[in-house]
Order: C-alpha cells, then structure tokens, then sequence
C-alpha cells in the first residue's frame, strides 16, 4: 500500500498550528502576573516583524550602501515622531537619491 506523503505532511502542520493556539489557552487560565514573562511577550510581536524585515532592507537595493543610508534615514524620520508613510517615504527616497549619486559618480 503506497502511504501519500503529503496527507501527513499536512496532518502534522495542521496538528502543530492548534497545538501552539490551543496549549497557552488551556495551560495558562490565570492572568499572567510575571512582569519580565509579561514584557517578554509584549515585544516578541515586534521583534519578529523586525527579523524578518532587516534582511529584505539589506537586498532590496543595487548596493548595500544605500540600503544602509536608507535605513539610517527612516530610523531617524520615525525617531523624530514621522508617521509609517513618512518613514516609508525617507527610506524610498533616501535610496532613490543614494542610487542616483552613486551611478553618476560611477560613470
């Protein structure tokens, strides 16, 4: 009897995505009082969206100069309060601008 590799396949990830989900709301039933676990917690959303993201700022452009610049510049631009479309924009422009001074000093 040939087994079809793909149905465990999806078994297993259908069982470990409940598994993650579900095991939290039926071990933890009280309020969770631990200040560094609570903290904790708090920032893993953000730390995961900033792992995933640092290395796509790095490839995204020509050169690695300008993705550096470019990310300097909307660190700078949501330090000083910018909003997500004015940071957005300072990076995109940062690169437009690195990208173009760095061609023209090439040829």
């Amino acid at each position: 009897m040939k087994h079809n590799v793909y149905v465990y396949i999806f078994i297993c990830m259908a069982l470990v995505t409940y598994l993650i989900r579900i095991l939290p709301l039926t071990l933890i039933r009280k309020e969770i009082k631990n200040r560094f676990f609570r903290s904790f917690l708090y920032y893993v959303p953000y730390v995961t969206l900033a792992v995933m993201t640092f290395p796509a700022i790095l490839d995204a452009t020509q050169s690695p100069v300008s993705a550096v610049l470019a990310l300097i510049a909307a660190i700078a631009a949501a330090f000083f309060g910018g909003s997500l479309f004015t940071v957005a924009l300072t990076g995109c422009v940062t690169v437009f601008i690195s990208e173009l001074v760095m061609d023209l000093i090439i040829k």
